[in-house]
């Protein structure tokens, strides 16, 4: 009896548990889905004043203001409740350096949005795997296997062909336009590379605690954004823009909140269950964020794309496949050094992009897409792997 008893514990607390990770995914999935199906409302469809009079939004800048401002209360927050040091780990400049890179990424992948569909533009941040890996060869000096060469060269292609093999641009813009959203994309890959890149090396050097990160990478973002909007002049009309469509400023609070809302979801479960979670997690919230796109806004697709988004998508979930092969062979003290790298999610144990914190072991998460995150990065631990 008291062994059954005890079975029947373990089995209520694995489904207690399973729940638990369901709500996460779930949450992941629909906070980065409102992220998305929001971003392309506000960038790709025109808002109507009171006269009736239809105008698109187009300064990209002001939006990635408003995300790092409420990112900016989230973290103060955060370091509040948690008891973390407000004082800064790294030199100033640095935190700056990350942020113009990081900025640059998020509007250029908002500009995207006004002349390529928004599958168009989750798959373009898929083609950062390979421009990753050769920032980190030049920068870092790291190596990488063939496997993942093979990975990256397999997603590189699928996009590729999506790109090459069916309509990419935006519903309300010509077709010829579509030329300038993938030079959008191209500007976002090097910048958001870079960023990725320059952060895990930065912060190997520093240690310091994610909301303290989060919170000094984003007053930095804000303050790069704020100028920018000053010296382009777009500052005011930004904000007549946002008095004269009161539905454009619930958009934009909702795309910030989203996001932050998004790292929540993250940080909870790649620290109940590893990042290797997470990163099929993030897989899946892909597939629907674009097929939510084709729903929402009646996208056209041909059956040329739909075999490039099988290879992509099919590519990412066989890395996720040879991660959990990969841990289950590994013996128990190795899992604190393993990596994992899918698409624009890069995780691993012990180094992150933003902390790097001890050598203990437990899951850290490495950068996630600049706008994603709204300009954060995450470290969470875990004594399960």
């Amino acid at each position: 009896m008291e062994s059954s008893g005890k079975q029947s514990d373990s089995v209520e607390a694995a489904i207690a548990k399973a729940a638990q990770c369901v709500f996460y995914g779930v949450g992941i999935i629909a906070m980065l889905g409102v992220y998305g199906v929001v971003q392309e409302r506000i960038m790709s469809e025109p808002y109507v004043d009171i006269g009736g009079n239809s105008t698109f939004f187009r300064a990209s800048v002001f939006l990635v203001l408003c995300n790092r401002l409420v990112a900016i209360v989230y973290a103060i927050g955060m370091v509040a409740v948690k008891g973390e040091s407000y004082r800064t780990a790294a030199p100033l400049w640095k935190y700056f350096a990350i942020s113009m890179s990081n900025v640059a990424a998020t509007t250029m992948q908002y500009e995207a949005l006004k002349f390529v569909s928004f599958p168009v533009q989750m798959l373009g941040k898929s083609f950062k795997m390979m421009p990753v890996m050769i920032w980190s060869i030049i920068i870092s000096g790291k190596t990488y296997k063939l496997p993942d060469w093979f990975i990256a060269a397999m997603v590189t292609l699928g996009v590729t062909q999506f790109l090459m093999t069916g309509v990419i641009n935006a519903k309300h813009s010509d077709k010829d336009s579509s030329f300038w959203g993938l030079l959008c994309m191209l500007a976002y890959l090097a910048a958001d590379s870079f960023t990725s890149t320059f952060q895990e090396k930065l912060f190997k050097d520093h240690n310091a605690s994610k909301f303290n990160q989060m919170m000094y990478v984003n007053c930095c973002s804000a303050t790069v954004s704020f100028l920018t909007l000053i010296a382009s002049g777009k500052l005011l009309s930004a904000l007549a823009f946002s008095a004269a469509h009161p539905v454009f400023m619930g958009h934009a609070f909702m795309l910030s909140a989203a996001a932050v809302g998004g790292q929540f979801f993250i940080y909870s479960q790649v620290k109940e269950f590893g990042a290797l979670v997470l990163a099929a997690t993030m897989n899946i919230r892909q597939v629907l964020s674009i097929l939510m796109s084709y729903l929402l806004y009646s996208h056209s697709i041909s059956w040329q794309q739909v075999m490039g988004l099988f290879l992509v998508f099919g590519s990412l979930f066989y890395k996720s496949y040879l991660g959990f092969v990969t841990m289950k062979r590994r013996p128990p003290s190795a899992h604190n050094h393993q990596q994992v790298e899918l698409g624009a999610h890069k995780f691993q144990q012990v180094e992150m992009d933003e902390p790097k914190t001890d050598a203990q072991g437990g899951w850290e998460m490495q950068k996630q897409p600049a706008a994603e995150t709204i300009g954060s990065t995450a470290e969470t631990r875990s004594t399960d792997s």
